[in-house]
This record gives C-alpha cells, sequence and structure tokens, in this order.
C-alpha cells in the first residue's frame, strides 16, 4: 500500500494539511458481506472511503504470491491533494471505467519515487488494476518495451541514459532484453531525488521528452478488454474456482492491453511525420510554428498531419504542445524559485491568468496553490 502525505485542497493559497501519512489510515476495514461489491470472499480485503470524507471501496483480491487484482469505486466530497510513495516492487495495468480519463488503460511502474496528484471532488473513478511484484516484473518490461514504436522507443533510450549516469551507473543497451533489465533496477532507487543530468541532456529535455511516455503507456480501452472486464466484474464462482478463473481472466487482460499497443503503432497513419512534428514541439515549446509551417518542416500537410496527430497521441498539435508547456510549468513550480508570471513565460504564456486557468484545468489545482505546497512538501 502506497503512503501518502494528504492535504484538501479548497483553492485557497494554502491547504490544510491532515497530519496522516498513510492513505490506509484515512479507509475503514469493509467485509465480504458489503452489498456494493460486485462479488468477495473471505480472503479479500476490503477497504471503505469513510462518510465524512465521501463513498465507496477498495477491494484487493489476491490471486497469487505475485499478482493482486484490485477492483476500487470511489467518489469524494472534496477536492483531494495527495503526495504518493508507492512500495516500489510493483507494476501496475489500470483500466479507467470512470473517472477524469475514462476508457483508458495505463501500463504503471512503482519504483517508490514521490508523486503529486489532485482527486477532484464530486469525479467518480472507478477502475480495475493489476499489480504484478517483483521478482518477475522484467519479462513484463520487455513485452511493452518490444511494442514501442521505434521513434518512441529512442527516446526512452536516450532518456534512460542520461538518467543511470546521473547514478553513476550507465551502461550499454543494445537490446530490449538489456533496457528491460535497467528499467527493472530502477526499483531498486527507492531514494530516489531529483537527478542532476549531464550537459548534454538538458533538464527541460527530459521534461517534455517525459510526454512521450506519457503517452506511450497510455492506451484507449478496446472492446475485447471491455468484455474480459465484465467477466471480471461478474465473476460466478467462490474459492479456489473463483481465483483460478480471475487469475486466468487477468492474464487475458493484460495480454489484450499489450497487443492493443501493437495495433496502435504498428497501422497508425503517417506516424513517421507525426513522432518528427512531435520532436520539434517538444524542443520550441515556447515559441513554437504555426500548424501549416511545422507540416511543411516534417514533409507533409496540414490535414494529414492532424489526422496523424489524433490517431497517434488522440489528440490536435496544439493540444500536444499544450501538454508539453503545462508539464515544463509542473516542474518549474516544483524546482525553481520564479514567480507565476515567470513561469508562465518560461514555458510560452503571454497571459498568466490563461496559463492559471489550463494549468487547473490539467491538474486540478491553482498554480499558485501547488507551488507552496510543494515547497512545504521539499521542506
Amino acid at each position: 500500500m502506497a503512503n501518502w502525505h494528504t492535504t484538501f485542497d479548497t483553492c485557497a493559497p494554502m491547504m490544510t494539511a491532515l497530519q496522516l501519512h498513510n492513505w490506509i489510515d484515512l479507509l475503514q476495514p469493509g467485509t465480504a458481506s458489503d452489498t456494493r461489491l460486485f462479488h468477495a470472499d473471505s480472503s479479500d480485503r476490503i477497504r471503505m472511503c469513510p462518510e465524512h470524507l465521501g463513498q465507496g471501496y477498495y477491494q484487493y483480491i489476491p490471486l497469487q504470491d505475485d499478482l493482486t487484482l484490485v477492483i476500487l469505486d470511489y467518489t469524494l466530497n472534496q477536492d483531494f491533494a495527495v503526495e504518493t510513495t508507492g512500495p516500489g516492487d510493483s507494476l501496475e495495468f489500470t483500466f479507467h471505467l470512470h473517472s477524469r480519463t475514462p476508457n483508458q488503460t495505463i501500463f504503471c511502474p512503482d519504483f517508490g519515487w514521490p508523486s503529486f496528484a489532485v482527486i477532484p471532488a464530486q469525479q467518480r473513478f472507478f477502475k480495475v488494476e493489476l499489480f504484478f511484484k517483483r521478482p518477475g516484473l522484467v519479462e513484463h518490461y520487455q513485452n511493452f518495451l518490444d511494442r514501442l514504436a521505434p521513434p518512441i522507443y529512442d527516446v526512452l533510450t536516450s532518456n534512460m541514459g542520461a538518467m543511470f549516469r546521473s547514478f553513476s551507473r550507465h551502461r550499454d543497451v543494445s537490446s530490449t532484453a538489456e533496457m528491460a533489465k535497467m528499467i527493472d533496477g530502477l526499483h531498486d532507487t527507492c531514494n530516489f531525488r531529483p537527478f542532476v543530468l549531464p550537459a548534454s541532456k538538458p533538464t527541460n529535455a527530459i521534461w517534455s521528452d517525459g510526454i512521450v511516455m506519457t503517452h506511450a503507456v497510455s492506451s484507449p480501452l478496446t472492446k475485447s478488454m471491455q468484455l474480459v472486464i465484465e467477466n471480471i466484474l461478474n465473476c460466478p464462482y467462490q474459492g479456489r474456482t473463483r481465483r483460478t478463473y480471475l487469475r486466468r481472466q487477468a492474464f487475458q487482460l493484460m495480454k489484450l492491453r499489450l497487443g492493443a499497443m501493437e495495433y496502435r503503432y504498428s497501422r497508425s497513419v503517417d506516424a513517421l511525420y507525426v513522432h518528427r512534428a512531435s520532436a520539434i514541439l517538444r524542443q520550441e515549446f515556447v515559441d513554437p510554428p504555426s500548424v501549416e509551417a511545422l507540416a511543411r518542416l516534417v514533409g507533409t500537410n496540414r490535414f494529414t498531419l492532424n489526422k496523424g496527430f489524433h490517431r497517434v497521441y488522440g489528440m490536435t498539435p496544439f493540444s500536444y504542445l499544450r501538454e508539453c508547456r503545462l508539464c515544463n510549468a509542473y516542474q518549474l513550480l516544483q524546482r525553481s524559485n520564479l514567480s507565476i508570471s515567470q513561469v508562465a513565460a518560461a514555458v510560452g504564456y503571454r497571459c498568466r491568468s490563461k496559463f492559471a486557468i489550463a494549468f487547473r484545468q490539467k491538474y486540478s489545482i491553482n498554480p499558485k496553490t501547488f507551488q507552496m505546497q510543494s515547497w512545504s512538501w521539499a521542506g
């Protein structure tokens, strides 16, 4: 279970900290007989959301020593800001059924590094999650890497190299198998702190390139996945038969999730143009070319480029540019002493208020509130 430093966000300049350090401290033990659950067994671990926070539950279903199925469905009464530190030894496949990003799936390693998130009030979160634990993660990482589009894999290789050089233990990587072992090694960096990058890899390049991986680990929920999830939610068995059935469905769901990556990238239209154009936007997000000029730079036209961006990223080039800017702003607010106006200008916004609106839409928190809370956490 992740450790959570917890605060409420009421859009005030500062948040009122709750002196809690573990998310489970907020949840109350539940029982397998609770009628809100789709199905349950005495071996499941049930945790309920207390009424003063909201409503809903987490249901942990152990399937084997290194695999846990989680079904969660909750809604909070107030905006909830959290800094998380996971156990650091697992890989999570998340399938969003209802959330801010519905019908999306996420491939998410847990290296135990601190992260920040805001859970908005009155937003239902209904998800199915698969947690695979070490030591058997290398195979999963290689299966993921083998399905990445070559330009995305190249970005990952470059950034991983920069990261490992900062740890003074870089080694050459010539295959996805070796890269998978490198990624698995990051689970041993539980005391990770923001690393100092060599001059050959500027910090802002790492932050912008992080957008590449954000999209690489995301994939739409397909009809085939939905059918398997329905099987999981409507499991008709109990006891050992239930566990065997759910384990079979869990592995099928993971297989479909990885297979969807191959379909997405192998059949993408004009993907090469898109990858070249997105690299330009990540480098020139402060003063980017127009869409027409961008299309000419990569050798295509505006219509084809827009179509390709929708296919590969599910968004327009302009939306991708905005993500580049906000990703960099997020890091600047955490790691610099710049004012909000200076951060806005540094990432290409001429108007502070427009920047604040965009930041709030993406991260569900005002940039000044986020900055002040980040500094208090760092202190």
